[in-house]
Formats: C-alpha cells, structure tokens, sequence
C-alpha cells in the first residue's frame, strides 16, 4: 500500500497543479465515464452497475482529498483554487455525503426509473461543484463552481417526473435559486467595482482602503443573501419544505447536507477570509439571522404533520443553531461551524435512510402517524430511527450534542451569551417534535390488523452499508469527537492565516485611478 501511495505522490507532484484539483478531476471522470457507458447501453438494460462506479468514485475522491494533505498550503492555477486543511475537511465531508447518497440510491431507486444512468452522473457532477465551491479563492471560480452544483441539484429535485410534486419542487427551487444567484453575481460586481480584483486574498487586503466603502458594504450584504439562500437560513428558507416534501428522499439526503457544507464553508470563507474588517458589521447580522432560523424552524416544524415538512424545518432551526457559531471569535467559531456542519450532515443523512426505507420510493407513508409501531414492525429501523431523532434533539453520546456544545460555546467565548440562551431554549422547543416522532414510532398501532397489514421494509446491502456509515460516524463525533474537532481547528488556521506564496497574478488587479 505504502508503494502504491509513493508512486501515485511521484507522478503527481510534478504537476501540483494538478493534485490541488485531484477530487474533483477524480469525480469528473467519474461521471463522464457513467454517461458515456450509459450512452452505449441498450435501452430497458439495467444501470444499477452504474450506480456501484459512481460510489467507486466518490471512495476515490475521498482518498485524493486525504493525499492532499501532503501537499503545503498554497493555491494554483494562477491563484484561483486553493488546498488546505480547511479544504480537504470539507472535500472529505462532501464525498463522504456523495458515497453514502449513491449507496442509498442503489436500493431504493426502481430497476424501471427513468434515466437511471443521468441520476448518478447528476449526483457526482454536483459534487464536482461542491467540491471546488469549497477550495475556490477568487469569486468568478466561486461563480462556476456554484452553478456546476445547483444546476445537478435543480435537475435531482424533479426526478420524479411522474409526480406534480416533483416538477414542483423542481421548479420552485430553480427559480428562487436563480433569484439568490442573481443577489450573488451583484455583489461580485460590486466588490470588484471597489477594489478591482475577485481574489479573495487581495480584497480582504484592498478592501479596508477602498475609495467607495459603500459598495464594499453592498457587496457584502449581497453575497450573504444569497449565500444564506443556499443554507436555507430564515428569511431565506421557503422553498426548503416544498423542495424536501417534492423530491425523492434519497436525493433529500443530498440536498440537505452536501450543498449546504459547501455553503458553509464558502460563507466562513467569505465573512473570516474576505471581510474580516467589516466583522462589526456581519456579526451581528448573522445574530439575527440565527435567531430568526432556529425560532421560525422551530415553531414550524411544531405544527407540521409530513415527516419531510417537519424534517425541512427542523433543518432551518439547525441551520441558526450553525451559525450561532459565527459569533465565535477567530478560529472557535469557524471550528465550531465545520464540526457542526460534519455533526449534522451524519444524523441527517441517516434520519432520510430510515424514512426512505420505510416510505418507499414513491412515499406511500408520509405522515407522522404512518409511522406508529415502526418499532415493532421493523424493530431495526424503528430503534434507528429514534437513534437519529435523539441525536437531532442533541443527546449526549451523539454528535448532535457535541455540534451544539461546540457551537453554543464558541457563541459565550464570542460575548453572544443572549445567542446560546436563545439557542438553548430553541434545543428544548425542537425536543417537542422530535420527541412526538420516538412516541409515534413506540407506539402500538390500536389495530392490530392495520400494523400487520403495513409489510416490514427489506435493507439490501448498499443501504445497510450507508445505515452502517451514518450511525458510526454519530457514534463517534458524540463519543470520540477529538480528531475531527482537530481536523476542523487545524483547517480553522489555515483559513485564517492565508498561504504566503506569491499565486495572485497581477492581471487579476485592475489599476486604480489617481484621485
């Protein structure tokens, strides 16, 4: 093993280059390679094969993230893409997302769905977004790699053609995504109007001293609306429970955790990295917005009877209790928020396994109530099931706990001691929904012969092992957090202390005007 990873460094650090980008060329072939074999295959031909190559290439992403470590930080390709600790974090975060989504996808998706082969090709191309999303440095790339993953997952969230909710979703996001892109590509224009350039590093540098302070501001606030749109944080979060409730829960998984870790991380990016001199300003705006999505989540999800809807706003509480993190000072608060996006892409991911399972493709079970007795029905899904809730609820030995301990902490060491009082009180009020699923799901159903009459859902392999996957890893952030919590400090430095080397090029300033 130790001779082939020697090799693999000896051929690729000559093109270094090339090894900064080593996930995402690795995902890109991927899916090239699914649609061209999915091209040449005879129609009514089965493409679950197609399915296990797309997992093989989101394992080997996973590997080519981890090999960048031996890599210094540093940017390439004229100072557009960066690798880092703080990248490799969430390239790993992502992939991993990726592999357990197409595990989960091998045996729920129907043998006869349509574009079966387009469906794998689609979850890896958007990775290849999210992925670059997360190690880009100049806002133009930032742009790119933002449509590669949103236009993968606007396509995802109408598979199901058959369906009116599917196109619905579809549509809704599509069209309020592009809206919140619009917000995005405004403020690029405006940041570069002020100082003249879209690399990261030299607007943080440029933008204190810039002429126009205005349009500095402008641009700020521009990029967190639509970046806040992409974590669905409140005001920003009504096409969330129309899009959960339209798209098949398998691409839910996805959609409710990968986007958003890339969102995170482009966000702490952007308000630590690029405008660590307005922190007076954005701090306390990310305040409210906390507060505003943990309690809008909260109370809504409280009267919600659709398992999905209750899931999507419980997402945008989740998404406050995040970015109550941000009031942390320096590298706690971004710690914080990387542990908590890793915390809550596990327990989440595996929460839409288990209703995947039981609801079917086609979600014949969607209530609540179509939940009573699960625990007796299927004594395995119903013990997961309560397992993930817990852990939503924040429980200690989970990772819920530990995400929002971190997060909540990083808020007191910030001086927001209001934000994790709120925060703790909002905990108590999600306890009330997430607590009523366990009691449902514990409950014998008062007719015997309608429980009987519901069959015990089948776990294939793939699924097992995507079950397997999710509860281990919110085994271990609750139970041995240290390694990931390091691996988030170690990239929380390396995004505050930007790479030393000379990698933005001088065409990519433009020359100020003498006054």
């Amino acid at each position: 093993m130790n001779t082939l990873l020697d090799l693999i460094l000896h051929f690729l650090l000559p093109h270094e280059s090339l090894f900064r980008i080593l996930p995402e060329v690795v995902l890109t072939l991927t899916g090239v390679t699914i649609m061209l074999i999915d091209a040449s295959l005879p129609i009514g031909f089965p493409r679950r094969l197609l399915g296990f190559l797309a997992a093989i290439g989101a394992t080997l992403a996973i590997w080519a993230s981890l090999l960048q470590l031996s890599l210094p930080a540093g940017s390439s390709f004229f100072g557009t893409v960066e690798t880092s600790p703080f990248t490799v974090f969430f390239h790993v975060l992502i992939c991993g997302i990726v592999l357990v989504a197409l595990l989960l996808s091998l045996d729920t998706l129907p043998e006869d769905s349509h574009h079966q082969g387009e469906f794998y090709a689609l979850v890896v191309f958007g990775a290849v977004g999210m992925c670059l999303l997360t190690g880009a440095v100049e806002l133009l790339v930032v742009f790119i790699a933002l449509e590669i993953s949103s236009i993968s997952t606007y396509v995802l969230a109408g598979y199901r053609k058959q369906t009116g909710r599917g196109p619905e979703a579809a549509i809704k996001y599509f069209l309020l995504g592009s809206f919140a892109t619009g917000f995005l590509l405004y403020g690029i224009a405006l940041i570069f109007g002020a100082t003249g350039t879209t690399q990261i590093y030299e607007i943080a540098h440029l933008a204190p001293s810039a002429q126009n302070h205005a349009f500095v501001v402008a641009a700020l606030a521009l990029m967190l609306v639509g970046i806040l749109f992409k974590v669905s944080a409140a005001p920003f979060h009504v096409w969330t429970p129309d899009v959960y409730e339209g798209a098949p829960s398998p691409v839910v998984a996805l959609l409710s955790t990968a986007p958003k870790a890339a969102a995170f991380a482009l966000l702490l990016r952007v308000v630590y990295e690029m405008f660590p001199s307005l922190h007076a300003l954005w701090s306390p705006l990310l305040w409210v917005v906390a507060v505003l999505s943990m309690t809008v989540g909260n109370l809504a999800a409280l009267r919600q009877q659709n398992v999905k809807r209750m899931l999507a706003y419980s997402s945008i509480a989740h998404a406050g209790y995040l970015l109550a993190a941000f009031a942390g000072l320096g590298t706690s608060g971004i710690a914080a928020a990387s542990f908590y996006t890793a915390a809550y892409a596990a327990m989440n991911v595996g929460i839409f396994a288990v209703i995947t399972l039981v609801s079917g493709y086609e979600e014949k079970l969607p209530l609540i109530d179509d939940y009573r007795g699960l625990l007796y029905r299927a004594p395995l899904l119903g013990g997961l099931l309560i397992f993930f809730l817990v852990s939503l609820v924040g429980i200690p030995f989970t990772g819920g706990f530990f995400g929002k301990f971190y997060s909540f902490s990083a808020a007191v060491d910030g001086g927001a001691i209001a934000l994790a009082i709120i925060g703790l009180f909002n905990s108590g009020l999600a306890a009330a929904y997430y607590l009523r699923l366990v009691l449902v799901a514990a409950q014998r159903h008062p007719d015997q012969n309608a429980e009987s009459a519901v069959p015990a859902p089948q776990v294939g392999v793939a699924v097992g092992a995507a079950l397997l996957l999710a509860v281990a890893a919110t085994l271990v952030l609750g139970i041995v957090p240290g390694e990931v919590l390091r691996a988030a400090q170690s990239g929380a430095h390396t995004l505050q202390a930007p790479p030393a080397d000379d990698a933005v090029p001088a065409m990519t300033v433009m020359p100020q005007p003498a006054p």
